[in-house]
């Protein structure tokens, strides 16, 4: 089987030679460990490690066919330097508060995006579903490449919480909903719209695998909004998204967010969800096994894999592999690190989580 009949096999129950062996980046301290160790391209990483080609690589943009990001002529300002951050308005109007060591997430001092209707009418210009610059004058002859592909990928099928959250901000973003419920709305709405009209001809043209909404909607403790809010806003621009992408013959959707995501999970079920990734373990133990006994064969899993057990050694790989293997051979189920790996996994130790890896994913087709 090639990769791309694999990964419809498991997803669509149906039998399988081998699960997917699939790459979940890494942390910028990771490369640069990796390299330090004998690893001279992350980027490359899953063909340098035997793993399949990469189903995240040109996902962002559509692999170029088109873009469904905010467009702008402008670029990154660094305004002022420090010797341990920089203070940097970003291109689509943000200031942001960046360290120069380690990988964190930069301070927001200034947000993109006002909780204004002035600010949104600005903002909106970088949405326009009409710029011709959303999709480059070759995307027909990329699209017909793409198709003769035998890897399995995605594309961004778009982001109605997770963006707008990047760019306001959560707590303005959070009493948005309540201060002004119609602009909140009225944001989320144009997002949908903008993912319809940009891929609705390129998805006549292009065939994936999977579609794949980014959110990141849910925290160590739950869910940044409650499934009433999930419900009274995003439902039906899902539900509509969704049944659009079906409809282009799109098979699967998956919805990515980290954290303790089960309040959401009958929410994103309803609205047509049927893959969940990247399934965190974390401090609140999600555990794979019992999200199918819960949710039954109807919600497929992609993850779920607790990182922290690599720098353990072998014997706790494989126990946790073990714990699994009854899940990845009922289908529906690929599994992978739960969420990108850390700079504390050292690239030899990541060499043994991948031979067991390949070893359980034959183990599971059995």
């Amino acid at each position: 089987m090639n990769g791309r009949e694999r990964l419809a096999a498991v997803m669509d129950y149906k039998p399988f030679d081998r699960l997917p062996v699939l790459w979940f980046d890494g942390w910028g301290e990771t490369a640069l460990r990796w390299k330090a160790e004998g690893l001279p391209d992350f980027a490359d990483a899953p063909a340098a490690t035997g793993m399949d080609p990469d189903w995240e690589r040109g996902m962002w943009d559509c692999h170029g066919l088109g873009s469904i990001h905010p467009r702008t002529a402008r670029q990154d300002e660094v305004v002022e330097e420090g010797p341990d951050c920089r203070i940097v308005r970003g291109r689509l109007g943000a200031l942001l508060k960046v360290g120069k060591t380690g990988e964190s997430i930069p301070q927001h001092l200034e947000e993109a995006l006002k909780p204004t209707r002035r600010s949104w009418a600005e903002f909106k210009t970088m949405l326009d579903p009409a710029d011709p610059s959303r999709r480059p004058a070759d995307w027909e002859r990329k699209a017909e490449a793409l198709n003769q592909r035998t890897h399995a990928t995605c594309f961004l099928g778009g982001s109605l919480f997770g963006w707008p959250r990047d760019w306001m901000g959560l707590e303005p973003i959070s009493y948005l909903s309540y201060d002004d419920p119609a602009l909140y709305e009225e944001i989320i709405d144009h997002l949908a719209t903008l993912s319809m009209a940009v891929y609705g001809p390129i998805l006549r043209k292009a065939k994936f695998e999977f579609a794949y909404f980014f959110e990141d909607c849910c925290g160590k403790s739950g869910p940044l909004f409650s499934p009433d809010t999930y419900r009274r806003y995003y439902h039906k621009y899902y539900k509509k998204l969704i049944e659009f992408y079906r409809g282009c013959g799109v098979p699967h959707v998956l919805i990515d967010s980290d954290g303790l995501v089960e309040p959401l999970i009958p929410c994103w079920m309803e609205s047509g969800f049927d893959i969940l990734f990247p399934i965190e373990v974390g401090t609140w133990q999600a555990d794979p096994n019992d999200i199918r006994r819960r949710y039954g064969r109807g919600l497929r899993m992609f993850g779920g894999v607790d990182k922290h057990v690599i720098p353990r050694g072998e014997a706790a790989i494989r126990a946790e592999f073990e714990r699994l293997l009854a899940l990845m051979k009922t289908g529906g189920f690929i599994p992978s690190v739960d969420h990108q790996t850390p700079p504390g996994v050292s690239l030899a130790e990541y060499r043994v989580f991948l031979r067991l890896l390949k070893e359980y994913a034959r183990l599971g087709a059995t």
